[in-house]
């Protein structure tokens, strides 16, 4: 009598298969939550009763999902190996921005208000080819380059979803490595942004800008007094500097320098030029540095704007990092189309963040590791696997394939608890971040 046939258990998807299908479905959801987050946003310009609506509940639907999802994540030992790292890059970057905004007060301030005022913007054929479409394309287009879909603010806030997604498997652990990516390669670019700005100091394109943002002295400073203002317009008196190598003019009468005791801090007071309406504290007049008024070449928003891309195409690439891209160029001609800054600005800040992106690749790449672990391990077990599978070994098989699977597999080295405390305080010291970066950077 012939045994009637078991049912067949459905075979398993291969590793292989199931990370497609996470693949997928996360390209998917993460392109139209970031898609939902700019298009939301955008609602304050054209319905801020639907933004009023609308931005709570994107807010909270992708609070929750994270939340919700958070206690199932299987990478936390890897996110607790990248905490110090993490913090290393925030430190780094917070001295960096430091650096930065003392510079931007030194060349605000250095030439003093009357240079600020009389300076004539230099010739910018980007503003005049944008001004000539002006003329040519059709008012919708017009409109449509003149809008601020994007800014500052959405790229800090695309990085941030694009982190959290590693909580759905849409890129690859550990999260706070591509962040420390991010932080370092920020850091880097905004210290160069600051040697190059610092290194020449040029006119604003917008002349008004020091008379409504500063309270800094009318004349230029000691330093420009003797070595600029004396050949800033005399060619004779080019020729002889260049020609003997030394100062060589006499400086006219000034006022002297408001010179406020800031205790340790007083050697900051030639930098950074207070008036006595600025207040008694050398940080309460750094917090007024913001963005500046001389050209600052490289534009620093579009750094960010290029890092953001970067990470978007590296980590999960797709049609969300091409519109991701063309709206960096929306960006930079906007940018440039305002007079924030001039046309050289914003290419150079496009070349140099991809640059940068590509040099610290070191800290974290999309590349699967686990999987090159994997590769590496059956290699050089391959001999061994072959004998056993001719001997019809199938034990040996099992327990070969076995140190193949372990090797791919991540270290734990830490306890529950340690991993429990770790993934609570990251969550909430990454809210308060994001927080703190939309309330400094709320004015674009």
């Amino acid at each position: 009598m012939a045994k009637p046939a078991r049912a067949r258990a459905p075979r398993p998807k291969p590793p292989q298969q199931r990370a497609s299908a996470r693949r997928l479905l996360g390209l998917g959801g993460l392109g139209v939550a970031a898609a939902a987050y700019v298009g939301v946003d955008y609602l304050r310009h054209l319905s801020p009763a639907w933004h009023g609506r609308l931005q709570p509940a994107l807010w909270a639907a992708l609070a929750l999902a994270a939340a919700a999802r958070a206690p199932f994540y299987r990478h936390w030992s890897a996110e607790l190996r990248a905490a110090l790292p993490f913090l290393g890059s925030i430190a780094f970057m917070l001295a960096a921005f430091l650096c930065e905004a003392i510079s931007v007060r030194f060349v605000s301030a250095v030439m003093g208000l009357h240079w600020h005022r009389t300076a004539a913007p230099l010739p910018d054929t980007g503003q005049w080819l944008l001004l000539s479409l002006n003329e040519k394309l059709p008012q919708s287009v017009v409109d449509l380059l003149r809008a601020h879909v994007i800014t500052l603010h959405h790229y800090l806030m695309l990085f941030i979803m694009l982190g959290f997604s590693v909580l759905f498997d849409c890129i690859k652990a550990p999260g706070l490595g591509i962040a420390t990516r991010y932080m370092f390669t920020m850091a880097i670019g905004r210290v160069l942004r600051t040697i190059t700005f610092i290194a020449t100091i040029l006119p604003s394109a917008r002349p008004w800008c020091a008379a409504a943002r500063y309270q800094i002295p009318q004349h230029p400073h000691p330093w420009a007094q003797k070595y600029y203002v004396p050949y800033a317009s005399d060619s004779n008196a080019i020729r002889r500097v260049i020609t003997h190598d030394m100062a060589y003019a006499a400086v006219q009468a000034y006022p002297e320098e408001y010179r406020p005791d800031w205790g340790h801090m007083s050697f900051l007071v030639d930098i950074l030029r207070p008036t006595p309406g600025e207040g008694p504290s050398w940080y309460h007049l750094l917090k007024k540095a913001s963005g500046g008024c001389n050209d600052l070449m490289y534009s620093g928003h579009m750094l960010v704007a290029v890092l953001t891309a970067m990470a978007w195409t590296e980590a999960y690439g797709g049609w969300i990092s091409v519109a991701i891209w063309l709206l960096v160029l929306h960006s930079a001609q906007r940018e440039v189309r305002e007079r924030h800054h001039y046309s050289v600005d914003c290419v150079a800040a496009i070349y140099v963040g991809i640059l940068l992106w590509r040099m610290t690749g070191f800290i974290w790449s999309a590349r699967d590791l686990t999987r090159a672990r994997r590769l590496a391990k059956l290699e050089e077990i391959q001999s061994r696997l072959v004998h056993a599978a001719k001997d019809s070994d199938i034990d040996e098989v099992r327990g070969l394939l076995k140190e193949v699977e372990l090797a791919g597999q991540e270290k734990q080295g830490f306890s529950q608890r340690a991993i429990l405390t770790f993934a609570a305080g990251t969550i909430i010291f990454t809210v308060s971040c994001v927080l703190i970066a939309f309330t400094m950077t709320s004015d674009g």
